[in-house]
């Protein structure tokens, strides 16, 4: 791999793309340590620290994909949420708008006017959840009931001021876009999913670190051994999939005989990836996000911070699972539609073999499809229960960098840009990473 390595960047196009996304990712990481305009940085640092030590934090998701820049309120702060949002949303609502899907199929030109549709939506979303974070950095709710003085970090709240704050931010996430939109032209890779990774990432160090701090050497040991064998699970699970055999008639167009070939469908086991994980976290961080906005003292809003906010709770840790498992299914359902698949293979001369074309064809899709992906919706519930876990063995969850969503994201980011740079040596007659 690493003799890969060394080829890849021998090669002065490929070492141009390289090096082009490093630099993006660092200007990324730079633009998430700039505070926005307005914030007393010090007060800020000090939250983080008690929030840190407590094992706190609201909005936990939201800081993981903004590599920790949401809590210390910077330029980044909102990170790539607001893209990934509305990047699901537009797929939800291309299932339900006639519009939206007559545009799926025209191709490029269509995906073309939904990537602008998507990046009007992101615009939106970043300015209303900019106007959110600095409302609730303003009241001291952003970092729960932490021992800090949260009256100091946003010192001045005129209009003028939280209206500079809410505008930076939100430009922040336009710049993200702009530089995601430039690593996939001009670099390696999905740019969005590199942004991803880098924020991801970047929390690793200081959280393994801490670890080692707080439990010494045999924990940290231990952690890096359990660590690396979720990343096997994770790379053999993700790799897993179910190839169903195709095979195409042969026909005659003119005097030449086209088709006759055999082919495969593939269905990844994982295959709603992990975007899953993500809608349960959002759903369960709702109940919470009303009780400290509302400061409801109710029995009610007891009975939420007790059950739906403390995440060494069984109640949150069963519906937690529970969400993954129905998302899972959820987002199979409307990504991958077993009809359409065999409308186009009948519409083209393809079938199974032992299987009849047409309505036949996408019951045994669908049978197939239920069936793998059972294994997959309770592969991510486990795999998302795992800092739970760490929350009783090491004290702090958040301290645990091998999550769930931590750990998908980061091998299925890094398997799909390795394959790409694979492919691009094997273009040039070079051997790849994966042998």
């Amino acid at each position: 791999m690493l003799t890969a390595f060394a080829r890849a960047f021998k090669t002065p196009d490929l070492r141009k793309k390289l090096l082009f996304t490093l630099g993006i990712m660092v200007v990324f990481r730079m633009g998430a340590h700039i505070p926005v305009p307005g914030v007393n940085f010090k007060a800020v640092q000090a939250c983080v620290n008690a929030s840190a030590k407590s094992g706190n934090g609201l909005l936990g998701l939201v800081n993981l994909f903004s590599g920790g820049a949401l809590l210390q309120i910077t330029v980044f702060a909102l990170g790539i949420m607001p893209y990934i949002t509305s990047s699901i949303i537009l797929q939800l609502l291309t299932v339900v708008i006639p519009r939206l899907d007559a545009l799926k199929k025209e191709g490029q030109a269509g995906q073309t006017k939904i990537t602008q549709y998507t990046r009007y939506l992101t615009i939106a979303l970043a300015i209303l959840q900019a106007t959110g974070i600095v409302a609730t950095a303003s009241s001291g709710a952003l970092f729960g009931s932490v021992n800090c003085d949260t009256s100091q970090i946003v010192p001045d709240q005129s209009i003028f001021r939280i209206a500079t704050m809410v505008i930076t931010m939100s430009a922040g996430t336009v710049v993200i876009m702009w530089l995601g939109e430039l690593i996939t032209d001009r670099g390696i890779g999905n740019g969005m999913s590199i942004l991803i990774f880098t924020s991801v990432a970047a929390g690793f160090p200081s959280s393994l670190w801490a670890i080692k701090v707080q439990k010494g050497w045999a924990t940290f040991a231990f952690v890096i051994i359990m660590g690396l064998a979720m990343v096997a699970l994770v790379v053999f699970v993700e790799q897993a999939q179910r190839r169903i055999p195709v095979q195409y008639a042969k026909r005659m167009i003119g005097r030449r005989a086209y088709g006759g070939t055999s082919t495969y469908i593939p269905l990844k086991v994982n295959q709603a990836g992990v975007i899953p994980v993500i809608f349960a976290s959002s759903l369960l961080y709702i109940p919470g996000l009303i009780v400290q906005l509302s400061g409801s003292t109710a029995g009610w809003a007891q009975w939420v911070d007790s059950n739906l906010v403390k995440s060494d709770k069984p109640l949150y840790g069963g519906l937690y699972f529970l969400l993954i498992v129905f998302f899972a299914f959820f987002y199979v359902a409307i990504s991958f539609n077993p009809e359409e698949v065999a409308d186009n293979m009948k519409k083209y001369g393809g079938f199974i073999p032992g299987i009849r074309a047409g309505r036949p064809t996408a019951e045994y899709l669908n049978y197939v499809l239920t069936r793998i992906t059972w294994p997959g919706s309770l592969y991510l519930g486990l795999i998302a229960m795992v800092p739970l876990v760490a929350l009783g063995l090491f004290g702090a969850s958040q301290n645990f960098p091998f999550g769930g969503t931590s750990i998908l994201i980061i091998v299925g980011v890094g398997l799909e840009t390795v394959k790409q740079i694979e492919s691009q040596l094997q273009q040039r007659n070079y051997e790849g990473f994966l042998r």
